[in-house]
């Protein structure tokens, strides 16, 4: 569940799995493949989640994949995350504190990590070893309760294991690894941007940022944190790495409530409410003019999943996180390529290219 409402192995010899229709689950094929092509992460309500499938060229799609490779078996409620290590994909499940493991080719189960999990959000991986943030007893409802006891899980890849905890005295959610150090965001009202030193597992001197950042991402050295503080403008923050040092593009007031930050082709691209826009990454002011908006009913849900890639925008739509909702894939100049039925809560795309 989201805060706000809260990558390739090459198999020559095998094609990409082919379907003729948008909505073809078959049963388990171990010829298919699920590479060059993005996974659609489905959240789920309050059942459980599932992932989904689509090809780079948009001409192969598959609703369920893990259902479909691996019948009966569950990834758990509120599927978070997915990150890659190797021949592996790990999908998070916060909110049955599980860690489902997957060949990122055939999607087939490799193993869980079900011990040493609180609440786990997003994940990285370096030298073998997985850092996973942890929101721990952190509640919705009094956002004020388990503030300051997320964590840090550091898994060993090698067995699946948990194998110590970094506290954090602080809450966590996005995680973000750059030249040896983990960047992490504290969601709503807390300042900072955590550094945390891997080696050492260690936190360092955080950076002030301002209030409620979420997502980033580093490029050329410069972290772009993309902040919306409630009823204040939004603002896209740049810490550059090497001295911490500061600067910021500040949103004009039609762009309060600004998401999903996104940097592709030196372009960052960015969300309000059902709309698209995007800036040059050495532009001082952020350009108020849409790229696209696309129809929503959603109350929590809208743009709830979003990603620039292959020359493409990709949006996933919350729906009423009962039903299955939908994807819908632009170009980058707003023209709609393709709409898919996905699964219940559509919140992120992955790429396995």
């Amino acid at each position: 569940m989201k805060f706000n409402k809260m990558f390739l192995v090459a198999l020559t010899s095998m094609s990409v799995f082919l379907s003729c229709s948008d909505n073809d689950d078959n049963a388990p094929d171990d010829s298919k493949v699920y590479t060059n092509g993005a996974f659609i992460l489905n959240e789920g309500g309050s059942g459980q989640g599932s992932v989904s499938f689509i090809s780079n060229d948009l001409g192969s799609f598959m609703q369920d994949v893990y259902g479909t490779v691996n019948p009966g078996d569950l990834f758990g409620k509120y599927v978070q995350s997915i990150f890659f290590n190797g021949d592996n994909a790990y999908i998070i499940a916060g909110g049955s504190n599980k860690i489902t493991v997957v060949n990122r080719v055939t999607f087939k189960l490799v193993a869980k990590i079900e011990t040493g999990l609180v609440a786990p959000r997003y994940g990285v991986v370096k030298d073998g070893k997985a850092y996973v943030t942890n929101a721990n007893t952190y509640s919705y409802a009094n956002p004020t309760t388990g503030n300051t006891d997320d964590y840090v899980a550091v898994i060993n890849l090698s067995t699946n294991t948990v194998e110590s905890t970094i506290p954090l005295n602080a809450t966590a959610n996005r995680i973000v690894l750059e030249n040896g150090k983990l960047y992490i965001t504290e969601p709503y009202n807390n300042t900072n941007v955590l550094v945390v030193n891997p080696t050492t597992n260690t936190v360092e001197a955080p950076i002030a940022v301002g209030s409620d950042a979420d997502t980033m991402e580093v490029h050329n050295g410069i972290l772009y944190v993309l902040r919306s503080p409630y009823g204040g403008p939004s603002e896209i923050v740049k810490v550059k790495l090497s001295d911490s040092t500061l600067s910021n593009v500040v949103f004009p007031a039609a762009l309060n409530d600004a998401k999903n930050l996104d940097i592709y082709n030196n372009k960052i691209y960015y969300t309000v409410d059902t709309s698209v826009y995007a800036m040059d990454i050495t532009a001082s002011a952020a350009s108020t003019t849409a790229i696209l908006t696309y129809s929503s009913t959603s109350v929590y849900g809208k743009m709830y999943g979003f990603s620039v890639n292959n020359d493409n925008i990709y949006i996933a739509d919350g729906g009423d996180f009962t039903a299955n909702s939908n994807a819908y894939i632009y170009s980058l100049t707003g023209t709609l390529k393709k709409t898919l039925t996905v699964g219940v809560g559509p919140n992120g795309f992955y790429f396995n290219n």
